[in-house]
């Protein structure tokens, strides 16, 4: 069965921890402490979807998903850099803390970027991370999903300390991005540009 390259962009405020989802998802780690990112940096990870019996009924077939995810830098100064990371992809998650109402409105901003020069039928997905701190909680959940619903993104909360949802996150974007036409093309498929070497430090978040 031949595997479909996905490229997906993670964007949001430094400190939302961007870095640590695609950590938990891709090596299933958690670092408390560590630097930010700088500019960009990437990881890869491959799934199986299998369908679920609705979509069996639909004839879908088991999907091999390659995720090639670009982790952004948050701060301010790289935020310039971010179109060349988000584009040809084909999914942007959208990452706000839960404890931090500023980072969620700061990620509409993010909304209105990608819509006005964004790549066409990029999917999206709300995630509120750091499900872990509810006690701390500032940004409802019925928040979050309200406004999802608004822009028919995906929402989700995850935690990537304990890794709540974090796997379902990716596979939930798994189900909704479409298989190509021909799903050969995707395999050696491009999913960005030549950028150099990506750095790969972490944020100091989860």
């Amino acid at each position: 069965m031949a595997e479909q390259s996905v490229k997906v962009v993670i964007l949001g405020e430094s400190g939302v921890g961007k870095s640590s989802l695609a950590l938990r998802f891709v090596t299933d780690e958690f670092r408390p402490y560590s630097e930010a990112t700088i500019g960009a940096s990437f990881m890869s990870k491959s799934m199986t979807i299998t369908p679920t019996n609705d979509e069996k009924e639909q004839k879908s077939t088991e999907r091999n998903i390659s995720f090639k995810i670009w982790d952004t830098a948050g701060q301010e100064k790289y935020r310039s850099l971010a179109p060349m990371y988000y584009r040809g992809s084909s999914a942007a998650i959208l990452v706000y803390d839960i404890a931090n109402p500023s980072t969620f409105a700061a990620l509409q901003d993010w909304v209105t970027e990608l819509n006005n020069n964004g790549p066409p039928g990029l999917v999206l997905a709300i995630c509120g991370n750091k499900s872990d701190l509810e006690d701390d909680r500032m940004v409802g959940r019925s928040v979050g999903q309200e406004y999802a619903e608004r822009i028919n993104a995906l929402f989700i909360e995850t935690s990537a300390k304990d890794g709540s949802n974090v796997e379902d996150l990716f596979s939930q974007l798994a189900r909704i991005i479409p298989p190509p036409i021909n799903l050969n093309e995707s395999l050696e498929e491009d999913v960005g540009l030549d950028l150099g070497e990506p750095v790969q430090s972490r944020s100091g978040c989860c």
